[in-house]
């Protein structure tokens, strides 16, 4: 490499896009964000290709579908010898500082079966170098900051849950136990800041994940009260969860797996009000202006160390949050809020392009082609994902895909979910594939269950017009594009590979 070149990726945990840019974003304060929005590119139509955080993350890092991957729910083994941004980086002469989580369920044949690695769903991927460990149900270097700082708490699940300021039962919208230079969010970044200054001696790629804004929703003050409910809107819904229930069977378990309650720690009777409801969404906003200003202190940190200049930065989430939007909360079901997510990518010597919006369809699975195309190194064919360079310097390739494609799988092998009980489902036809064009979302299921046709240019997510004969035409359209898009997408591995007498032979993929 003939000048510095230093990648920072940073991904948030359940940010839905629209609170970065959008309706919603009109009610946060996020001066951080949006000051590196003016200096970056912002891809508009960013999207999860699954859901949740494991397989989202596994997609995110090896550049893969989940069908080619099949790391398809959390604690589901991820293959130890699939090609990730970690591992490819170090081709490239980096050492891959992980300052947080991804997630990872570790091949059980490249272990034994005593080694801790088999027994946490939440393990570092393989190729990381786990500078500090932040996970969502240990982060056992939090705690003890936590305690050396004198807080007093049982178990860690409590430390979730708010506290009183007055001494009285607590409510949903207290503060956390900790204070706010206290919490998960600043723990991490100082981690970050207090690692980095010597590392300006070399090029370094640093992947920093946030756990917020990921329930539990318990927010340090001020940011707990810092947005009044009555000033934001209320959900995208019908009147009645039944109102939507009406649109699918898929629906049914789907508002039954995830309430309200199961977004905060103490509160098992909390009911879906207006005001339960609204509460959550300032607390949901509260952490993701938190992370905001800590952000902030990143970029401040490369702008005070002249590193600004030459680093390539990624801001992104692994998957949305659906917020109460059509009844739901969390990520497991079809909706656009479950997987539409900001991307944020500011890179060095590109000012011509600073505050441009790419409104081209991008997926998860091109943020690792992006960076490792950046620095220099072979994209593995492996990679379904493709480089989004040509799209930062304003250049669409006449060959770009013009939709997005995400697949989330609902099924338990341990233990059957809501979903396989209520639709007469099991491990192998408990999946659904989505498809989203420039006007409608189709959705298809394994099962033999109704497909799901949304129009954009109607009523949205609100009426499923997949029996409606008007758009015969367009649901046929739609299920071949998607069938022709899953038989050219099939894993790439070894398929260009040819062994012959003179030995292996190598053809480089043509992303389509």
């Amino acid at each position: 490499m003939d000048s510095s070149k230093n990648v920072l990726f940073i991904v948030m945990d359940q940010l839905r896009a629209d609170c970065v840019f959008g309706e919603l974003a009109e009610h946060l304060e996020l001066p951080n964000l949006r000051a590196l929005m003016a200096d970056a590119v912002t891809f508009h139509r960013h999207f999860s290709v699954t859901n949740p955080c494991g397989p989202s993350r596994a997609s995110l890092l090896t550049g893969q579908y989940s069908m080619n991957h099949r790391s398809v729910r959390n604690g589901t083994p991820l293959r130890h010898d699939v090609p990730n941004i970690a591992i490819e980086m170090r081709k490239a002469g980096y050492v891959p500082m992980l300052f947080g989580y991804t997630d990872t369920s570790q091949d059980p044949r490249a272990y034994h079966a005593n080694d801790p690695a088999l027994r946490d769903y939440e393990y570092h991927m393989t190729g990381f170098k786990e500078v500090v460990e932040m996970r969502y149900e240990m982060s056992y270097p939090w705690r003890s900051h936590l305690i050396n700082q004198g807080y007093d708490f049982e178990t860690f699940a409590s430390v979730y849950v708010p506290v009183s300021p007055t001494g009285d039962a607590p409510k949903i919208n207290d503060p956390a136990l900790y204070r706010a230079e206290d919490s998960d969010t600043a723990f991490l970044t100082d981690r970050f800041l207090s690692t980095m200054p010597a590392y300006r001696e070399t090029d370094w790629f640093a992947h920093v994940t946030y756990i917020r804004p990921h329930p539990p929703l318990v927010v340090p003050a001020p940011f707990n009260s810092m947005y009044d409910p009555a000033q934001i809107p209320l959900p995208t819904r019908h009147a009645t969860p039944s109102d939507e229930i009406e649109n699918h069977p898929f629906f049914g378990p789907t508002l039954a797996s995830k309430t309200p309650a199961g977004n905060v720690v103490g509160f098992p009777d909390l009911e879906p009000t207006d005001e339960n409801v609204q509460a959550l969404r300032v607390l949901y906003f509260g952490l993701i202006t938190e992370v905001d200003q800590h952000v902030g202190r990143v970029i401040a940190f490369l702008k005070r160390t002249g590193q600004y200049d030459d680093t390539l930065i990624v801001v992104t989430s692994d998957h949305g949050e659906m917020l109460g939007d059509r009844h739901s909360w969390g990520k497991f079901t079809v909706h656009d809020a479950a997987y539409h997510t900001p991307l944020i990518i500011r890179q060095p010597g590109n000012a011509a392009r600073a505050g441009a919006v790419v409104s081209e369809p991008v997926e998860t699975i091109d943020i690792t082609p992006t960076i490792l195309d950046w620095v220099g190194q072979e994209i593995p064919n492996s990679m379904d994902g493709r480089s989004l360079l040509p799209l930062l310097r304003g250049e669409v390739p006449d060959d770009w895909r013009t939709y997005s494609f995400s697949e989330f799988d609902f099924a338990e092998p341990e233990a059957p979910t809501l979903w396989e009980k209520a639709l007469g489902t099991g491990p192998s036809n408990s999946s659904l594939a989505i498809l989203r064009d420039a006007r409608f979302t189709l959705v298809e299921f394994a099962a033999d269950l109704p497909p799901i046709l949304y129009d954009h240019e109607g009523q949205g997510e609100a009426v499923n017009v997949a029996d409606k004969p008007d758009f015969l035409n367009d649901l046929n359209r739609l299920t071949r594009l998607m069938l022709r898009h899953r038989m050219k997408n099939m894993d790439h591995t070894l398929s260009l590979d040819t062994i012959t007498k003179e030995g292996p032979r190598q053809k480089m993929r043509r992303n389509v």
